[in-house]
């Protein structure tokens, strides 16, 4: 049973890699987070949700295409 278990856990598709990058750079960078206001400034306008799942996206397929370079190389 531990043989099946580990064998599920180490291979991973390139998707669910990429997901957990995205997880982790969206919430480190802050990207797709609603901008908050601050008492007497005035800052970008906030972006719609429209805007907010673009960025997303375009960064899953950044990091989507990232992950498939790190497995190329590591084939060489």
């Amino acid at each position: 049973m531990d043989t099946l278990n580990g064998a599920a856990l180490g291979a991973r598709r390139n998707e669910d890699i990429a997901l957990d990058l995205l997880k982790f750079v969206a919430g480190t960078a802050g990207v797709g987070r609603q901008a908050v206001p601050s008492t007497g400034f005035s800052g970008p306008a906030a972006a719609k949700p429209e805007e907010h799942v673009n960025q997303l996206l375009e960064l899953y397929g950044r990091c989507l295409k990232a992950v498939a370079g790190a497995e190329k190389e590591a084939a060489k």
